[in-house]
């Protein structure tokens, strides 16, 4: 089995989960990684034996053995790797939100599509297996193309004060947005939504928005960093899609797995990333593995859509209008 050769640039939390699964991948080999953060990137390039450590992700870049680059930066540091990958003859990943900005998307791909290189944006829950087998029942017939769609992603205060250094529809309604394009297979004619900013005087920690497809479809997406931490409950999330011929709709309050000890209740998700003697499971695993066979194989991805990612950050922007305005918005792109 011939390897993609990867490099990985941004090694906070979730880089880090990227590192544990491609070091656990059989079609993968790390070639370098890359933090600003010099103590973080020197301990785990020890950790998992990897020669090249880097600080400056221009000299990540400047590498010619590298195929497949992974970005997981802040949300806002996600345009200028991407583009200097691309020239530089890579593929690349680049996590959600890929941008905060549509012109930057807009670029990227237009990059891309110059370069002959593929770029795939990190919207992972393509590869969950229930919410792929929603799409599957979509387009088999089985519930058929959607009326209606309602998604819920809601997650504890205490990451609200993490992650509102960007806007809870980039940070959080992100992976909604790209759920209900998929499933709707059209773009998004108008947009309507509504913040509530609870703990910050400019993010809301509260977010609806209710999205009219050019289709037809209509889709409501809840998103909020409103449970406690008490709960013990990080990811609780919920999706119904009312369609032609059915319904289909499941609870995500993590695993069935409850740990009760005198700290209280937690409730561990394995679906996503989850590590177990060396190896990893879930989603994120999944997504790496596809792209690393299209890198091998010289095809590419068409699971994924960066069309799609720059559609989502064109409504993404048109719902942060709608909050402002209290009107109706029309996305750019």
């Amino acid at each position: 089995m011939r390897k993609t050769k990867v490099g990985i640039i941004g090694l906070g939390s979730w880089g880090g989960c990227h590192l544990e699964a491609f070091r656990s991948m059989p079609q993968a080999e790390v070639v370098a990684i890359c933090d600003r953060n010099e103590e973080r990137v020197r301990e785990l390039a020890d950790r998992y034996s990897i020669a090249h450590a880097y600080t400056n992700s221009e000299e990540l870049l400047a590498r010619d053995d590298i195929e497949l680059v992974s970005i997981a930066t802040f949300e806002s540091e996600h345009f200028a790797p991407a583009i200097e990958a691309l020239r530089s003859g890579k593929h690349v990943l680049v996590e959600k939100p890929v941008t905060t900005k549509l012109a930057e998307a807009i670029e990227m791909q237009r990059t891309a599509e110059e370069r002959g290189k593929f770029i795939v944006p990190g919207h992972l829950l393509r590869f969950e297996p229930r919410y792929a087998d929603i799409r599957e029942a979509i387009v088999s017939g089985r519930i058929g193309a959607p009326h209606s769609m309602y998604l819920k992603r809601a997650r504890t205060k205490s990451m609200f004060r993490t992650y509102k250094r960007t806007h809870t529809v980039f940070e959080l309604t992100v992976h909604d947005l790209d759920l209900a394009i998929w499933y709707a297979g059209s773009r998004v004619r108008t947009v309507k939504a509504y913040g509530k900013a609870v703990h910050d005087e400019v993010v809301p920690d509260i977010l609806w928005s209710c999205l009219e497809f050019e289709n037809g479809t209509l889709a409501f997406l809840h998103s909020n960093w409103m449970t406690p931490d008490e709960a013990g409950i990080v990811m609780n999330d919920s999706i119904e899609v009312i369609g032609a011929n059915g319904t289909a709709q499941f609870a995500n309050g993590g695993s069935d797995m409850q740990l009760l000890d005198a700290r209280g209740r937690a409730t561990p998700d394995y679906s996503i990333h989850h590590t177990r003697n060396g190896t990893s499971t879930g989603a994120l695993r999944e997504q790496l593995t596809y792209l690393c066979d299209c890198a091998a194989g010289g095809t590419a991805p068409s699971y994924v859509s960066f069309a799609d990612a720059v559609h989502g950050i064109a409504v993404a922007e048109a719902i942060i209008r709608s909050c402002a305005s209290g009107k109706e918005e029309r996305p750019e792109a």
